[in-house]
């Protein structure tokens, strides 16, 4: 390669993860590189976490675009939106598009993402059953809310519980279905769950726990969902909120070390040099990720080693979770389950719906759970996050910050 120049970067994947890399490499390293972005969808670069809002009729379209197609251009970024790349070449460090188009590369980015986990049960591939993950399943849904009639969401996790009430302030009749016997079952304990789930009901969802799927009815469309119990639910949209899986397919075929999902060390490297990953689609250290909070994280140390700067390390953090249910009051930080010889401390009032459950190891808050009243949320996560010791004003920490900082003082 002549010392003219710029070294080639590709990525694949204009998602949030993806195009979060290249702001934090441009504002370390403008004009590095020479870069290429495929995109899946025919779209630019938006904000996925606000698909809740435009589905609620709360935000439009426009309001959650991140990247317009001038900021692409006015970076020197080619983008390929609507050609998804179908096959890498590392030996030719090429990479190839659906279009036909090859671009070759010095670094590659794979940001691919997830897809949602369509339950295998006959009738899944029915007209009506849909993911909630892009601005089309958005679509699919809207239209659907405007003839009115019934839903079925599957799945009473985070992205189940925002498709479901945007559905039904959208004028449907909504029932959330769940596997286990509490709704937000990886963030909150089962008193908060219970909390939430007559809010919910208060609102007009039905929930059913305890719902195994068997198979969804129809003949050219969906009409219903049968569960394993034999009971049904007529339905003519069925949301797939069920969990997401990790886009490795071409990772794989590439013959990159795929488990769960991409294996990055802690510089988000694959196991060829060349070769980085972030977000949805990477595993590191055993785990995968679904927040955002890590992801920008991901997204900085990459960019600093795509830039040179390689003293960087992602290093995995507590994440905390706020629910964007309009109205509903909840956040979750940390470990909440808690080990042996952990301990919890609680404050229940029945009369004004507030819940609060802190989990302590020792000295230090490893965990908690806020129904209701949330406002102190950030500040024990952050004592989470410090493992700051808080053995000088335990007795009053259910009752937030200005009561123990004042003592401390």
């Amino acid at each position: 390669m002549d010392s003219g120049v710029k070294p080639r970067l590709v990525v694949v994947g204009n998602g949030m993860a993806g195009m979060r890399t290249v702001e934090e490499l441009l504002a370390l390293a403008p004009g590095m590189y020479d870069i290429t972005v495929f995109g899946a969808e025919p779209r630019t670069n938006y904000n996925r976490i606000m698909l809740s809002p435009v589905l609620a009729g709360e935000k439009d379209f426009d309001e959650i675009v991140l990247h317009t197609r001038e900021w692409y251009a006015e970076h020197g970024i080619t983008l390929h939106a609507g050609d998804p790349v179908v096959g890498i070449d590392r030996r030719r460090r090429v990479v190839r598009a659906q279009s036909g188009c090859e671009v070759a590369y010095d670094r590659l980015l794979l940001a691919t993402g997830s897809s949602p986990f369509i339950i295998p049960v006959p009738g899944s591939q029915l007209a009506g059953v849909v993911g909630f993950r892009d601005l089309d399943d958005v679509e699919t849904m809207l239209q659907a809310a405007r003839q009115g009639g019934r839903a079925v969401v599957i799945g009473g996790g985070l992205l189940g519980l925002e498709a479901a009430n945007g559905l039904l302030r959208r004028g449907m009749e909504v029932t959330v279905v769940h596997l286990t016997d509490s709704l937000l079952n990886q963030q909150l304990d089962s008193s908060a769950s219970l909390l939430l789930k007559a809010a919910l009901e208060r609102r007009g969802l039905r929930i059913q726990l305890s719902a195994q799927t068997a198979a969804i009815l129809g003949t050219d469309k969906v009409e219903g969902v049968r569960f394993q119990d034999g009971s049904e639910a007529p339905a003519e949209l069925v949301v797939m909120a069920a969990g997401v899986r990790p886009n490795v397919s071409l990772a794989r075929e590439a013959g990159l070390h795929v488990e769960r999902a991409i294996v990055v060390d802690d510089t988000l490297q694959t196991y060829d040099p060349r070769v980085y990953a972030v977000g949805e689609c990477v595993q590191h250290r055993k785990n995968t990720f679904g927040l955002v909070a890590p992801i920008w994280d991901q997204a900085r140390v990459c960019a600093a080693h795509l830039a040179g700067f390689g003293h960087r390390r992602y290093v995995q953090q507590a994440t905390a979770t706020k629910l964007k249910v309009t109205g509903i009051d909840l956040y979750s930080a940390g470990d909440i389950v808690g080990g042996e010889g952990s301990e919890d401390l609680v404050l229940r009032d029945r009369r004004s719906g507030i819940y609060k459950r802190l989990v302590l190891a020792g000295n230090r808050v490893t965990g908690a759970v806020l129904y209701g009243d949330v406002a102190d949320g950030p500040w024990y996560f952050d004592l989470i996050q410090r493992g700051a010791d808080v053995s000088g004003y335990r007795d009053r920490l259910l009752f937030g910050p200005a009561l123990c900082e004042a003592q401390a003082a």
